[in-house]
């Protein structure tokens, strides 16, 4: 069986506190999680969650990566995605600079076409080639919207800065996302483009999201709602009003807010009543099947794993379904699996995530922590167990 080193979530936590000044009791009292479970995941013998390293996180006032440990240099490096980090950093801080005299770049049409291709790679969960032509993508679409501006041109850079911030956060460069996400309200504004803004206001909610702080997110979710307002009324903005209850309904399930979650699932579900599986609008995967996974993830944030792995067994996802939005099913579901007790179904639905979307996979918080949860839950672990332990970098 494989041990675990001191490099885990619960161990960071355990150095975080005592850097505080914290026992485990005293940070018990800070956070909505008893004594007896910190002690448990400070010692590995259970996985941290999402919502108690968020907890812990805005307690100890420091930013989650402290505690998730990304990104995760190591991996990154061996898969030789670190080297194409920097490149994007770059990218972004050409956005005030004006045309580059040096660079040609190709027709507008070619270059829409470019930055569509883009998102569709990420929701492939191809992150090696999103990210290889980002910088270039970039710079030929800022050159281009300065020199001949027009709505489709600044439209396409918003949309790349989004696939940015896509990537980064799917690497954990969380710094990197934010930075992303402010070009993106910088193009979408040349745009004018109040849907594309709302969707970063979205996107920002999640940040605040992943950090603990509901509140900002709620008040997020709210100014995005506001922006869908000033928009003529259509199929897309159906679709981005929805998609932004279906991420208030998540955050006000880690609040434990069960009457506001329902709220925003039943504006959601009426919502995609109107507009069908409707994936392609923005890529953001909204329909029927998004409201029904953003249910079951309602009752994991919640801690009602047993309802939520009901919901998940009932869920049929169509063929369309972004690959993305699928292996983070998968390891949602995964989670459920392990938190009741169905080790080996928790194991077979990581070993699909991973089947399906590798590269995500390997850096997901969530199947990092689930993973290291069977590893401590199992007395004998099973060969496929150590592979998928060995191969996220335990």
């Amino acid at each position: 069986m494989p041990t675990l080193d001191d490099d885990h979530t619960g161990a960071r936590i355990a150095a975080q506190r005592k850097l505080a000044g914290l026992t485990q009791r005293g940070l018990a009292d800070r956070i909505p999680y008893s004594y007896s479970l910190i002690n448990q995941v400070e010692c590995g013998a259970k996985s941290a969650s999402p919502d108690l390293v968020a907890a812990v996180a805005r307690a100890l006032r420091i930013d989650v990566t402290a505690l998730t440990g990304q990104p995760y240099v190591t991996e990154l490096q061996q898969d030789r995605l670190a080297d194409l980090v920097r490149p994007i950093r770059e990218a972004l801080d050409l956005y005030d600079l004006g045309a580059d005299p040096d660079l040609h770049p190709r027709p507008a049409r070619e270059l829409v076409a470019a930055a569509d291709d883009l998102c569709q790679q990420v929701r492939a969960t191809r992150l090696r080639a999103a990210a290889q032509a980002l910088p270039r993508l970039i710079a030929e679409l800022t050159t281009a919207a300065w020199t001949t501006p027009s709505t489709a041109l600044w439209q396409a850079l918003a949309s790349t800065y989004r696939t940015a911030h896509d990537v980064a956060v799917k690497l954990g460069y969380y710094d990197l996302s934010s930075v992303a996400l402010d070009r993106m309200a910088w193009a979408a504004e040349r745009a004018s483009d109040p849907l594309l803004a709302a969707i970063r206001q979205y996107m920002r909610a999640l940040v605040y999201f992943r950090e603990g702080e509901y509140t900002i997110g709620q008040r997020l979710v709210g100014s995005g709602h506001s922006l869908v307002d000033q928009a003529e009324e259509t199929p897309a903005s159906v679709a981005v009003a929805g998609q932004l209850h279906l991420g208030a309904s998540v955050i006000a399930a880690r609040a434990r807010d069960a009457a506001t979650v329902q709220t925003h699932l039943e504006e959601a579900r009426s919502c995609a009543a109107r507009t069908g599986e409707a994936g392609e609008v923005h890529w953001l995967s909204f329909g029927p099947a998004n409201v029904a996974l953003h249910d079951m993830s309602a009752d994991i944030e919640m801690r009602r794993y047993g309802q939520a792995l009901t919901k998940a067994k009932a869920v049929r996802l169509p063929t369309s379904l972004a690959t993305s939005r699928r292996a983070h099913f998968l390891i949602d579901r995964a989670r459920c699996e392990m938190e009741t007790g169905r080790t080996e179904a928790a194991l077979a639905s990581l070993v699909a995530a991973r089947r399906a979307a590798p590269e995500q996979t390997r850096y997901h918080p969530g199947a990092r922590e689930t993973i290291t949860g069977l590893v401590h839950a199992a007395r004998r672990t099973p060969e496929s167990l150590n592979h998928m332990a060995a191969w996220i970098g335990l």
